[in-house]
């Protein structure tokens, strides 16, 4: 019975690694209590899976922060800044790298493919000098044998890793990062000997770029990788791992030619096109490792179908060949259904989570072998039937509106020009306005009141005056601060998507469901089981109250289609653009409704517009299409004066920035800072841009207080590309995770520095 796993959450069921790394970074435990934590965690996983029958379970899944870091730890790539010294990297060095601390910023984080999980960046050029840098790969590996535990080490493969580089500051920005390849290799060459030595069988690199498009060189790279490893790697089983999407043909020939490899992974719930590839050309003799669990969603599989295409795969490599695996790691997915109180019998007969997912695999390899379990199969096919007919599913009225969209695009009738000067005539606001992108720091007591309201532990009149006297208190706030554009601070939300969903019908919630976003924070994305629609307005009451409290215009804030549907499970019984223009419909009656209530400023957040985009250029149309499209229907029905701003996060926006144009928002306020000021090259090649932007002036995922200097040396640079009457000044993102402490000042410097270049321009007039 072959079954794999090709990576498992890290966090834990309820969240202890989260707790454990906080209370480390507050200094209130230990770097051992924060070991002892992470080594039971590790612990469970391997023996949960061993006991459930797995036979390839994977180790060095596991990261403190996230497992690209950890492969820039091995490799000793530490950046000058950190002022590293060589020997093995320690949590001062790699949480510096991750976080920052008081003297130097943190590296570039984005997003891993296309997931809402984020990843550290490598910053290299050459002249890094790397070494061996931590052992931890063949540390969890032997930590898992002391427990009787034979595990497959992972990791981040070679070409990969390089691919997902960037060029380091002061190096050109066109360097070639795969000419490090022979510097890293020796590395990769002393891991896998350690790794031998300690009595390892399996080897798992994961090279996840396989599935975009590559250029020739970039392809030959992994020819010469493997070439270069071959000869360390014998006497090892070597499996290559791919997902998230299907291997491009000329990929999957370089794929399945690489020296010394024996055995090939791929993610065949994303990738369906790749069961073609295997069908006609998959070699005699090698390992194939079918990621048919999907491992990016919460859906129960339907293992009578799963179980026909392994059949059929199993009569092109043979049955001693096929290896049952998911379609991806775990990661993506949320832990353990059986912390689930919140939701009821019929909704979790057709959910899996990671845990289930381990149950899964085994039940299909047992299944392939004749030992198939007839009571979970039957299960099985009952909850599917369940799912596909449920009246809760289905709401003919939404399907009707959703379809009828398609004959228009949806654009408000007065281009941005005119509309800006609308605005800014009711408006009024100075040049380079200031605002924030809508959260403030959720306090312990915050979440304390929301906590004690929903277990109904305080009255709705305690619960309303609570979040009345916070909002009060942000306001507050702001107008000391004089910052232009106001923001309620957003007290009564929880999650900006989960917000949401709680007051939409077609939403279930969980209530340990979380899964890792970055580093110690985590989401807890809802599910998306049924047609959607909004019964009565989400945010208007809030919004009112705290443009109640001020002269000055108060943003209503809203988290917009693309978003919520890309930060939740999505039902995957129809098109996700469907399920998209549902959820736009609903926006727009909430948006029309702020509008009617006198909010005249309103934001409507795509933060996850850019992670949707599918993996391969040729299906990038298809999606900006209905993606800008669902976004222009929530405010094609305003007023010219009622000014609509959307906000994105970490992501490289440049090669969408036509579509991001095409959603013909007011104002965009959209992450900047932390990625090396990447998107102000594009108005610097041409583009034109004549809404209003705020890319972001300090980075709010680091607790680093920036100076008013240093922020203003930013808008002058901001300035030199863009016009400025276009220009607005705000963070990065959303203050929620930081402390009053550091939002304080943070958002002093940044309205000084406004106020400063204010005073400059008005000058040199």
């Amino acid at each position: 019975m072959a079954s794999h796993i090709v990576g498992y959450p890290r966090m834990g069921p309820k969240r202890e690694l989260k707790f454990a790394l906080e209370s480390f970074w507050d200094g209130k435990s230990t770097a051992e209590d924060l070991q002892k934590v992470a080594a039971d965690l590790r612990s469970s996983i391997w023996k949960q899976m061993a006991g459930a029958g797995i036979k390839y379970i994977p180790s060095n899944t596991f990261a403190y922060y996230d497992q690209v870091l950890d492969t820039t730890a091995m490799l000793g790539a530490v950046p000058k800044r950190y002022n590293w010294n060589g020997g093995e990297i320690g949590f001062d060095t790699y949480f510096s790298m991750a976080r920052g601390n008081a003297s130097v910023p943190a590296m570039e984080m984005t997003k891993w493919f296309d997931t809402n999980y984020h990843y550290i960046v490598p910053e290299l050029g050459p002249d890094v000098a790397f070494s061996y840098a931590s052992h931890k790969a063949v540390t969890e590996y032997k930590e898992a044998k002391a427990l009787g535990v034979d595990t497959v080490p992972i990791l981040v493969g070679p070409v990969s890793y390089l691919l997902l580089s960037k060029a380091a500051k002061g190096v050109e920005k066109n360097f070639n990062l795969l000419s490090l390849l022979d510097k890293i290799l020796p590395i990769y060459k002393e891991v896998v000997a350690e790794l031998k030595a300690a009595g390892a069988s399996w080897i798992q690199f994961d090279e996840p770029t396989l599935v975009k498009d590559l250029e020739a060189h970039q392809l030959e790279a992994f020819t010469k990788a493997y070439a270069e490893l071959e000869s360390s790697l014998s006497g090892l089983d070597v499996l290559i791992e791919t997902y998230f999407a299907d291997v491009p043909a000329d990929a999957f020939k370089t794929l399945i030619s690489l020296k010394g490899v024996t055995a090939f992974g791929f993610d065949l719930v994303r990738g369906e096109k790749t069961l073609n590839l295997i069908k006609s050309e998959f070699p005699s003799g090698k390992y194939l490792f079918a990621g048919v669990v999907d491992g990016r969603n919460i859906w129960a599989n339907d293992l009578a179908s799963s179980l026909k295409t392994l059949e059929s795969l199993e009569a092109v490599v043979g049955k001693d060949k096929l290896v049952v695996s998911t379609s991806c790691s775990l990661l993506h997915t949320a832990v353990d259904l059986v912390n689930e109180t919140k939701l009821d019998s019929e909704i979790i007969s057709w959910l899996a989570f990671a845990a289930q997912k381990v149950v899964e695999v085994d039940a299909l390899a047992k299944a392939l072998c004749g030992k198939k379990d007839e009571a979970i199969f039957s299960a099985n096919a009952s909850a599917q039937a369940s799912r596909k007919s449920s009246p809760r599913v289905t709401n003919e009225a939404v399907q009707k509106a959703a379809s009828a969209l398609k004959g228009s695009d949806h654009r408000r009738a007065t281009n941005v020009s005119a509309r800006l000067d609308a605005q800014q005539k009711k408006l009024n606001l100075p040049i380079l306005p200031t605002t924030t992108i809508g959260s403030f720091p959720q306090t312990v007591e915050l979440r304390r009141v929301r906590r004690e309201y929903k277990a109904k532990k305080i009255s709705e009149e305690e619960y309303v005056n609570a979040i009345t006297e916070e909002i009060s208190k942000v306001v507050k706030i702001q107008e000391d601060l004089d910052i232009d554009v106001l923001v309620h601070g957003e007290p009564e939300r929880n999650d900006m998507v989960e917000y949401f969903g709680e007051q939409l019908s077609g939403f279930a919630f969980t209530a340990n469901g979380w899964v890792q976003s970055y580093g110690s924070r985590c989401v807890k994305p809802p599910i998306i089981y049924g047609d959607v629609s909004r019964p009565k307005p989400m945010t208007v009451f809030w919004s009112s109250k705290a443009q109640s409290m001020t002269k000055r215009p108060m943003k209503g804030m809203l988290t917009g289609p693309v978003t919520i549907l890309n930060w939740s499970f999505v039902r995957n019984d129809q098109p996700r653009s469907e399920t998209c223009y549902q959820i736009a419909l609903s926006i727009k009656d909430e948006v029309e409704d702020l509008e009617k209530a006198g909010v005249t400023v309103i934001q409507i957040d795509e933060a996850a517009l850019r992670e949707g985009l599918p993996l391969r250029k040729s299906e990038h149309a298809f999606y900006l299409d209905w993606a800008v499209h669902s976004f222009r229907i929530t405010n094609v029905g305003v007023l010219d004066t009622t000014q609509i701003h959307t906000h994105m996060c970490y992501s490289n926006f440049n090669d969408i920035i036509h579509s991001i144009i095409d959603m013909d928002a007011d104002v965009i306020t959209i992450e900047n800072s932390r990625s090396d000021e990447k998107l102000l090259s594009v108005f610097r090649e041409g583009v034109k841009y004549g809404a209003g932007i705020g890319p972001g002036v300090y980075d709010i995922h680091s607790p680093r207080i920036p100076s008013t200097e240093e922020i203003a040396d930013r808008i002058n640079k901001m300035l030199a590309v863009l016009e400025t009457n276009i220009l607005w000044v705000n963070p990065d993102c959303g203050l929620k995770t930081r402390k009053y402490a550091e939002v304080n000042p943070a958002l002093k410097a940044m309205v000084d520095a406004a106020k400063l270049l204010r005073t400059q321009l008005a000058s040199a007039k």
